[in-house]
C-alpha cells in the first residue's frame, strides 16, 4: 500500500532512519545514513523488510527533517531504500541533500519512473516487477539477487541493458545463501564481468 503524499514530494512515509555501514553491492564498507521509506507493491516473496510495504504504517515526515536529520552525522552520505523509494517523487528530498554537501545513492527496483538527483543509482531488479525500461541506462551498480538457478540467465538480460560503465553484481538471497553461494562463484569464475556481492553487515551484525 502507498500512503497519500504530496507530488511534490514534501512530504515521505519514513519507515525508519540510521546512521550505519553500508553492506552490500559497490559502496560496502562505506559509512552512510539510510532512510527507508514505507510502500512498496513488488512483492518479493524473500523481502527481509515486509513491515516496509504498507506505507500507511509509517508517518508522514518532511523531507526537510528528514535532512536535517542526516546532517547530525559525520559522513555526508546518504542511501535512500524501502520499500520502493520511486513510488514517491524524490527531487525535493535529493535537492535539499545536494544543497547541504551530501552525497546521494538510491536503491531501487526500477519499477517505478526515476526521480531525484543521484551520485550513485544501485538497480536491483525483481521478477515481481519489471523495471522501468529508461531507468537501467542510469544505474551506476545492477545488483540481481539470485534465488535459483534461473536468475543467471535473467541477469544476463538487464546486464545487456545497463550502460557499459555499468557494475554488475550477483548477490545471493540470504535464506538460500548456502546453496547458490557456490553456484555464483563459479558463475563469477566464468562471467567474470560479474562480481560477488555479500550482505557483509548481517554477517558483521550490523543494523
Amino acid at each position: 500500500m502507498t500512503a497519500q503524499v504530496p507530488e511534490d514530494g514534501t512530504l515521505l512515509p519514513l519507515m525508519e532512519e540510521f546512521y550505519t555501514i553500508q553492506g552490500e553491492g559497490y559502496n560496502t564498507g562505506k559509512a552512510a545514513y539510510f532512510i527507508r521509506l514505507g510502500g512498496c507493491d513488488v512483492g518479493c516473496h524473500w523481502c527481509d523488510v515486509k513491515e516496509s510495504w504498507d506505507a500507511s504504517l509509517h508517518p508522514l515526515t518532511t523531507a526537510d527533517q528528514i535532512v536535517t536529520n542526516a546532517l547530525q552525522f559525520p559522513a555526508k552520505t546518504v542511501v535512500v531504500t524501502g520499500g520502493e523509494p520511486l513510488i514517491y517523487n524524490l527531487d525535493y528530498l535529493t535537492a535539499q541533500m545536494k544543497a547541504n554537501g551530501v552525497t546521494t545513492f538510491i536503491e531501487t527496483s526500477g519499477a517505478y519512473p526515476l526521480s531525484g538527483h543521484w551520485d550513485w543509482i544501485c538497480l536491483s531488479p525483481k521478477k515481481f516487477k519489471a523495471p522501468q525500461p529508461a531507468i537501467a541506462k542510469e544505474a551506476h551498480e545492477l545488483k540481481v539477487i539470485v534465488f535459483n538457478k534461473s536468475d543467471f540467465a535473467w541477469a544476463e538480460e538487464y546486464a545487456e541493458l545497463v550502460s557499459p560503465g555499468c557494475k554488475l553484481y550477483l548477490q545471493p538471497e540470504w535464506s538460500k545463501s548456502k546453496e547458490v553461494t557456490p553456484l555464483i562463484i563459479d558463475y563469477v569464475m566464468a562471467n567474470p564481468k560479474w562480481e560477488i556481492s555479500l550482505q557483509t553487515h548481517k554477517y558483521l551484525n550490523i543494523p
